[in-house]
């Protein structure tokens, strides 16, 4: 179900919401997505996990923004826990997502209780990642049909799948829910070095490293949990940057698994 959060001086926000009395889980997508690329985790964790899944700004059918700074992507996710008094809630991100989980959880660690980060690490920049951005300024942004547009995007790409799951039909043809100057700004936004954010929290934390990802290399993943305390690695060595739409059943597992610890450990005896 859509559902909008809609504030007086700063983007609307889109989100779906699973409902359900089990462990509140904000999950943000990356750079390019939407909150509906959590749809099959949401229906895997169904009776677990309440799942609420926003469209970050720019993104779906949230508002566009004039700002995509970092600190405006944390206070977008801490405006929606307050508004739905949610927190302190497991705080699930990808990519750019996962970058504003963990810094959600070093500036407001009463509203986030453990992270989990799928594939993105504390540093966004050479040497660690050569290329942390994606040239797609100019890029197309609709054609006549589906195909048409997967096709135009293609030429421009291996895989047009992820970007398209941001597109939808209007009555002139298919459309993305992004302007590529916008995931621009994104994606610059992100460039940095973040170990202070990441260390900046005590909350248990998972990391999920996908084997063939150009975005996180091993050693990077692998320091990422010999330095914070309370954080553990699982790792998908098939997979690649998206490990929930090429693995999602481990996917699921690997986080149910981990919030079912989080209940043994803080359920009374």
């Amino acid at each position: 179900m859509g559902l909008l959060f809609t504030r007086a001086d700063r983007p609307t926000l889109a989100y779906t919401d699973s409902g359900g009395a089990g462990t509140p889980v904000l999950a943000l997508h990356g750079t390019f997505g939407r909150g509906a690329v959590f749809a099959r985790l949401a229906t895997d964790l169904a009776g677990r996990a309440r799942v609420v899944a926003p469209d970050q700004r720019g993104h779906g059918h949230s508002g566009r923004a004039a700002d995509y700074g970092r600190d405006e992507f944390v206070a977008d996710a801490a405006d929606l826990l307050d508004h739905l008094d949610l927190g302190p809630a497991v705080v699930l991100g990808h990519s750019s997502g996962g970058i504003t989980a963990y810094q959600l959880a070093a500036r407001r660690p009463d509203l986030v209780s453990a992270l989990v980060v799928e594939d993105v690490g504390p540093v966004m920049g050479p040497p660690e990642v050569p290329h942390p951005v994606l040239d797609v300024r100019g890029r197309p942004t609709s054609a006549p049909t589906r195909e048409g547009l997967a096709r135009a995007i293609g030429a421009h790409v291996p895989d047009s799948a992820y970007f398209l799951a941001s597109a939808v039909e209007d009555g002139s043809g298919w459309r993305l829910l992004f302007d590529w100057d916008d995931m621009m700004a994104v994606q610059e936004g992100c460039v940095g070095d973040w170990w202070p954010d990441w260390l900046g929290s005590t909350c248990p934390a998972l990391v999920l490293h996908g084997g063939r990802s150009p975005l996180l290399p091993g050693p990077l993943a692998r320091d990422m949990v010999a330095r914070r305390p309370g954080a553990r690695l699982v790792e998908f060595p098939e997979a690649g940057h998206w490990i929930h739409d090429d693995d999602p059943a481990g996917f699921a597992r690997a986080v149910g698994d981990f919030l079912r610890n989080i209940r043994l450990r803080t359920t009374p005896a």
